[in-house]
């Protein structure tokens, strides 16, 4: 498509205007997608960064769906992959009357498993969910997709959704009786039909790690790949690009075990496999019961009771790979056990091995942990990824570049020269913001920080009467915070924790005057608009902690290249982040919004100036008496 065609259709008489109701013209969201048309017709790499309300979305759809070439489009989460299929791309399809075959694809744990489901409803254990395991069956003969959010009586987190859901692990594949009634099948054949298939970044990695390992792609071959939430996807290559070894997957084995054995009757060697199975899961899930967060593994294996665990486990999955073998040959069941147990010795001997290019660590998970072997450069596992599914590959986000640089995500991508493009918002944040920088309050390091932070705080929240986040960089923070707040506050105070993340986030912007108290999860993807959130209050720089054995590592690594650890790479890493916590501010042309960042090394470091920059350009508040009389004037009457 040549670039006037693309104006003509972004135009304000175009289709787009045309056939949906709240679409207006905006320059940035046209450059976009004429950037993204010219790399889907030339099968380059492009990265664009697209401020909020640039409509991002919209104009990556428009040249893939006109495309003419297959298109997988890859989403950092479910909800957002479940909103561009479901209300973004069905009405961008209609406007412009595009006959193009469109797929939704998910994960197999989001599809309900027949085969397991009737495992489960004969298990003793589970008498007591028979009654809504016929429930589930009674929904999988009605239900279209299988998807198991949608089966009733079935809760977030539910202990039944292993039990009736599938791994990669235990899937028994083409050999599976329900095979042709599999609603993940079902899924994968859509999706190899269609020319635009939306999918989410876990199962785009997952997809080339099982084709590295010899397996049969799932997606299906596609002339352009565009990430979506781009800056999410170097995190979520830390468990695909490596190996790991968990509890629960040793539990889940060792649980299957013991299911076929029940059915088959004949074989005690595989129950008594099983159980010792299960005790060597047992005794080395205890060891991780005093981590708190991650922990290099020779820092873990030389605690006291671990050398014995691991060679608990190592024995353990030596004989029951040596039970199973003869007994492989009975059914597809006990074969896919043989296979699982092997690939868990494969794994035990990964994560183990000294290997001066794996970082090795170690993470404590409920009830258990697991044991982890990453890349010390995840750029080279990106390499391979895209020389696997060679043509266009766009990367997107609000977030990617630190001021107009963009070598810290290119590097990490490893995407070299890649060309890369960065659009304002269109949003006027000069009048539709502030930024107020309190001034007195000690380093963040300071004992009295947080009481200090409050002190600072809680006046602005009293004269916004709500419509406030509170983004805190630690969960020990949002703690002391809950605390404070609760006492002082007349506001109703959402805290994360207290209640499902989309829940209160409801409740939050139903209210229209209330308090939110989140970290980590309620930094991105939070999309408030209007008076409900009128100011975002961010504790300190999003630093990352010491103490993590994987970040420690990358920046002795750039240290011993001649970089800088700050400068090159935790500082943009701090920078992106807290450009995310930023945006929740503004969604609309129409909000308004006081943005607080609390912490005084803005003023008072060197690359204080260097955040700045990276920040929206709004006028900046220094008393107190200001950052009231604009909250004052912003406020719902």
């Amino acid at each position: 498509m040549s670039p006037s065609e693309i104006e003509d259709l972004f135009a304000a008489g175009g289709p787009l205007a045309r056939a949906i109701t709240d679409y207006s013209p905006r320059p940035q969201q046209l450059t976009m997608a004429q950037a993204v048309a010219h790399a889907l017709e030339a099968a380059e790499t492009l990265v664009v960064e697209a401020g909020t309300g640039t409509g991002k979305t919209f104009a990556y759809l428009v040249p893939a769906l006109l495309s003419g070439q297959r298109v997988v489009i890859s989403t950092g989460t479910l909800n957002l992959q479940d909103q561009l299929f479901r209300r973004d791309l069905p009405r961008v399809r209609d406007a412009l009357g595009a006959p193009v075959r469109v797929s939704l694809l998910k994960g197999r744990a989001n599809y309900l498993c027949l085969h397991r489901l009737k495992q489960a409803q004969h298990q003793p254990a589970l008498r007591s969910e028979w009654p809504r395991l016929q429930a589930l069956l009674n929904w999988s003969q009605e239900t279209s997709n299988g998807e198991i959010q949608q089966a009733p009586l079935l809760r977030r987190e539910d202990p039944l959704l292993p039990r009736v859901t599938s791994t990669a692990e235990n899937c028994l594949g083409s050999r599976c009786a329900d095979f042709e009634q599999c609603f993940v099948a079902k899924a994968r054949q859509a999706a190899q039909a269609a020319e635009v298939v939306v999918i989410n970044h876990h199962l785009l990695l997952s997809d080339f790690v099982l084709k590295e390992e010899g397996f049969g792609r799932i997606l299906p071959g596609a002339d352009a790949v565009i990430v979506d939430e781009a800056h999410q996807l170097p995190d979520a290559a830390e468990q695909f690009f490596g190996a790991r070894l968990t509890s629960h997957q040793l539990d889940t084995l060792a649980q299957d075990c013991v299911t076929e054995a029940q059915v088959l009757r004949d074989v005690p060697d595989l129950a008594d496999a099983a159980v010792m199975l299960s005790r060597a899961s047992a005794q080395w899930a205890a060891t991780f019961s005093a981590l708190n967060g991650r922990l290099k593994f020779a820092d873990y294996a030389a605690r006291k009771s671990v050398p014995e665990a691991l060679d608990g486990i190592f024995d353990a999955l030596q004989s029951f790979n040596l039970v199973l073998k003869p007994l492989s040959e009975r059914s597809v069941e006990l074969d896919g056990l043989k296979n699982r147990g092997a690939d868990l010795a494969i794994r035990l001997a990964a994560v183990t091995a000294t290997d001066d290019a794996q970082i090795r660590w170690v993470e404590a998970q409920s009830r258990g942990g697991g044991m982890h072997a990453t890349p010390l450069r995840l750029s080279e596992g990106f390499r391979r990824l895209r020389e696997t599914q060679p043509g266009a590959w766009v990367f997107t986000s609000a977030t990617l570049a630190v001021g107009e640089n963009f070598s810290h995500f290119s590097a990490e991508l490893g995407l070299g020269d890649a060309p890369c493009l960065r659009l304002e918002s269109p949003f006027d944040f000069e009048t539709q913001a502030r930024l107020y920088l309190p001034s007195g309050l000690p380093e963040p390091n300071a004992p009295d920080f947080h009481e200090r932070l409050f002190d600072t705080v809680l006046p602005l929240i009293r004269e916004s009467r709500g419509g406030a986040f509170l983004l805190c960089t630690s969960h020990r923070a949002l703690r002391l915070a809950a605390e404070r707040l609760r006492r002082e506050l007349t506001q109703p105070l959402y805290v994360q924790g207290e209640g499902d993340r989309a829940v209160l986030l409801e409740q939050f912007a139903a209210d229209g005057n209330a308090v939110l108290i989140g970290t980590s999860s309620f930094w991105e993807g939070v999309d408030v608009r209007g008076s409900a959130l009128r100011m975002v209050i961010i504790d300190r720089l999003p630093f990352t902690a010491p103490g993590d054995p994987v970040f420690e590592a990358r920046l002795d690594a750039l240290a011993k290249s001649g970089a800088s650890p700050f400068m090159d790479y935790q500082l943009p890493q701090a920078i992106m982040t807290l450009r995310q916590g930023a945006g929740r501010l503004i969604r609309d042309a129409s909000d308004q919004g006081l943005l607080v960042l609390c912490d005084p090394r803005l003023r008072s470091k060197s690359y204080g100036a260097r955040v700045l920059a990276s920040l929206p350009s709004m006028p900046i508040l220094d008393e107190q008496a200001d950052a009231l009389r604009w909250l004052r004037k912003i406020r719902p009457a």
